[in-house]
């Protein structure tokens, strides 16, 4: 078919007659599809369903430092915990706290942490007339939400394949004592799915900030999260807090990790890497905030995993469930929208997500008619601070959680909207 934009009025009042009478057919039958968060399917979850029979009531449940688990102690984690977390994130057991089950849950407590103790020292951020963020967009909307909620204000730095307008980055960090931090997801980024280059993670190392208290809040939460063995945006990434540290920067990274979509989210383990300056000065608030997390879980996760082998092994078989639904995504979105010049996508090679751009000023409404088909989609606007999407374009789809043939029939109905949301777009001009 031609693009939309070349079809004469009567093609298009026959087009949109054609596609309206398909909305309204999918409309009344009531279904019900789920797109709106990057979970885990059930298929996922059953991979790590034998780390329920590693503890049993016979097992030791003593840790390398001989403390037992089942009691309090050991506020940053045992180390066999810290052992296996270094493993992927590429960290050394000194550099490394380990918390509970949600990394989301340590990016918040260290940003309270800044905003009510201070950053080694430095004046904390709540007596401070301004504290800013720098938010690569599109982004994560849960990121933006923390800031939003301790008062934060978010500044937009543009997202490219290679990582984020380093200038821009550098331009506004080392000239205005008032930004005190950017997010950061280098790693199949959410939603675009971008991975940053060695000279992008270099170029951050080597930022001069303003503010002493200034941070990196580096989110690696697919930095094992491959769907191509062979196809992988670089195997690992420079690692961020040894080059800080390389150039003479230690402190200024706060690098976050889980196993959440590795094992099973909200029941997984997730930890901090950071210099050991930072990790005392968090420490002394864990010291006073928990007497120990779940020892237990973490033995249960060192038991299970063993080894980087068997780490890299256990997520090709993610890798094996979720490729098959990526590929579902691309082959339709192809077959369906590619010919008629009303939208554009990303291709990841790895994460949870594919960031989907319509015809600027639709993506609202592509997302309101997809409800009432029975689509469920993250609302438009959410990869923006504040949900304000400047082109109200950008949709987040997250194909994982679905089975096949529901996801197969999810797009078949979004692509329809696209499509409807478009051409009625265009004829109002």
């Amino acid at each position: 078919m031609k693009k939309y934009i070349e079809l004469s009025k009567e093609e298009l009042i026959k087009e949109k007659n054609k596609l309206e009478k398909e909305f309204e057919n999918v409309r009344t039958k009531g279904l019900s599809f789920d797109m709106s968060r990057g979970k885990p399917c059930k298929e996922q979850l059953d991979l790590s369903m034998g780390m329920m029979d590693i503890l049993n009531s016979k097992s030791d449940l003593r840790c390398e430092q001989g403390i037992d688990c089942r009691n309090y102690g050991i506020v940053d984690g045992i180390i066999e915990a810290k052992r296996f977390m270094g493993l992927f994130m590429e960290n050394e057991t000194k550099n490394i706290i380990i918390y509970g089950a949600s990394s989301l849950n340590i990016m918040f407590d260290t940003i309270a942490h800044c905003m009510i103790k201070g950053v080694l020292g430095e004046t904390p951020w709540c007596k401070i007339p301004k504290v800013k963020f720098l938010c690569p967009v599109p982004g994560y909307d849960r990121h933006f939400a923390i800031c939003e909620y301790f008062g934060i204000e978010m500044i937009n730095i543009p997202l490219y394949e290679n990582g984020p307008d380093m200038d821009m980055i550098r331009n506004y960090v080392e000239n205005d004592d008032s930004i005190k931090g950017i997010w950061c997801v280098p790693k199949y980024s959410n939603p675009l799915g971008y991975s940053y280059c060695d000279d992008t993670v270099r170029q951050f190392a080597l930022l001069k900030p303003k503010a002493k208290d200034f941070r990196i809040f580096w989110d690696n939460a697919y930095c094992m999260h491959h769907l191509y063995p062979n196809k992988k945006d670089q195997d690992y990434l420079i690692e961020i807090v040894a080059e800080c540290e390389r150039v003479g920067s230690p402190d200024m990274v706060y690098k976050f990790a889980s196993t959440s979509k590795m094992t099973f989210p909200g029941a997984g383990l997730a930890a901090i890497a950071t210099s050991e300056n930072n990790i005392k000065d968090l420490e002394e608030q864990l010291r006073i905030q928990i007497i120990g997390h779940d020892k237990l879980n973490q033995l249960r996760h060192v038991s299970f995993f063993k080894d980087i082998d068997h780490i890299i092994a256990h997520m090709m078989k993610h890798a094996n469930i979720l490729r098959p639904k990526f590929e579902l995504v691309f082959d339709t979105l192809e077959k369906e929208l590619s010919s008629l010049g009303i939208a554009s996508w990303t291709k990841p090679k790895g994460g949870y997500f594919i960031s989907f751009n319509s015809m600027n000023g639709t993506a609202k409404e592509i997302i309101k008619c997809c409800a009432e088909a029975g689509l469920k989609i993250t609302p438009a606007g959410a990869t923006y601070p504040y949900h304000k999407d400047p082109n109200d374009s950008n949709i987040r789809i997250a194909p994982s959680f679905p089975e096949l043939y529901d996801l197969k029939e999810a797009l078949l109905i979004f692509c329809l909207v696209v499509k409807l949301v478009s051409i009625k777009k265009i004829m109002e001009k």
